[in-house]
């Protein structure tokens, strides 16, 4: 019976052991931290190329897009944007020229109004990096 009570105590102490070391390895564990919004460049909406400033028109309107996957939910993955909730990002193919695919170009808006974003950012390189779109019209 001794034999039996020491071999349950080296099976207890030994998944004491396995949990400590999944805990450890979580907490040292640390995603990359979000860049702050005032790192990431501006780029005025008249300097998108022309398809970009399109497919922000449609934004603004609700449509038509030309990809099922317009308006689709945007995760921030690369956690380049400030972080918000899910569902507050949504995405948009910017039309590549030539291209044979929705090729790398996009606008994603953040908000709860999707007509009236409370922000837009520019990729021309597939979420690799992103502008601030100012739709601001210069006096």
């Amino acid at each position: 019976m001794k034999a039996a009570k020491t071999g349950h105590l080296s099976r207890r102490g030994l998944l004491n052991v396995l949990g400590m070391m999944v805990l450890a390895c979580t907490i040292t564990v640390q995603a990359r931290p979000p860049l702050p919004t005032k790192t990431l460049p501006v780029i005025a909406l008249q300097a998108l190329p022309k398809e970009g400033q399109e497919t922000y028109q449609n934004i603004r309107k609700g449509g038509p897009f030309p990809y099922e996957k317009d308006g689709s939910v945007f995760g921030n993955r690369e956690r380049i944007l400030p972080r918000m909730a899910r569902g507050f990002y949504r995405e948009y193919t910017v039309r590549t020229p030539g291209s044979r695919d929705r090729g790398a170009r996009r606008i994603v808006c953040g908000g709860y109004e999707l007509r009236d974003p409370q922000a837009c950012y520019y990729t021309a390189d597939h979420y690799t990096s992103f502008s601030v779109i100012n739709d601001r019209t210069q006096p």
